[in-house]
């Protein structure tokens, strides 16, 4: 299997892609921005090399799948994952994906939510009623198993499915006041993208 780019190649994609992201995220000064992605950058290439994920190959998704054929601890996992709605393509999409860029996508997931519970919290609700409210409107990935901080529909969901909600997100713009509305009935942005995925519309 062929390798990615070159690691100093993918860090200068990530800093162009998400320097102008930063500015109007944390509504910094393009300098500011720069130095916040170059500093993120750093952070996740410290937690790859702690955790020794460097090292994994383009295409790794083909591996996987395949190994799914003869290994029982992956065709679990991946069992699971399809039950929540997950396809191969979205297996792809997601193992396919530069470690560096994957954990870019989280820690941009971490800020979002940091910034709209710091604009809740300034809204007058207090830490319980901030974070309940990132969740009817910011889907929340991780291990749909993890029930620590909650339960049922509400559960997280799987990584692999983020391109295909973000796509879904994009595709209602033009009719965001019914999607607020659709939002509101749910328990959560999680419960919603569930039901969604149910009733085959995602």
């Amino acid at each position: 299997m062929s390798l990615f780019s070159s690691v100093s190649d993918i860090e200068k994609e990530l800093e162009e892609l998400y320097t102008p992201m930063f500015s109007v995220i944390m509504q910094m000064s393009n300098d500011q921005a720069k130095k916040a992605a170059c500093d993120i950058i750093k952070q996740i290439k410290e937690e790859q090399k702690q955790e020794g994920t460097g090292n994994v190959p383009k295409n790794f998704s083909d591996y996987l799948l395949e190994k799914e054929k003869i290994d029982e601890k992956i065709k679990i996992k991946f069992s699971k994952k399809r039950q929540e709605g997950v396809r191969d393509e979205d297996i792809k999409w997601w193992f396919n994906l530069h470690d560096l860029k994957r954990r870019m996508l989280l820690k941009v997931d971490d800020i979002i939510r940091l910034t709209m519970f710091k604009h809740f919290k300034q809204g007058g609700k207090n830490s319980e009623e901030a974070v309940m409210e990132i969740r009817k409107y910011q889907p929340m990935y991780g291990d749909p198993d993890d029930t620590t901080h909650t339960s049922g529909e509400d559960r997280p969901l799987p990584y692999e499915l983020k391109d295909r909600i973000n796509k879904y997100i994009v595709s209602r713009t033009g009719d965001r006041e019914k999607l607020k509305i659709e939002l509101l009935r749910s328990s959560s942005f999680n419960a919603y993208i569930r039901e969604k995925i149910r009733k085959g519309n995602l």
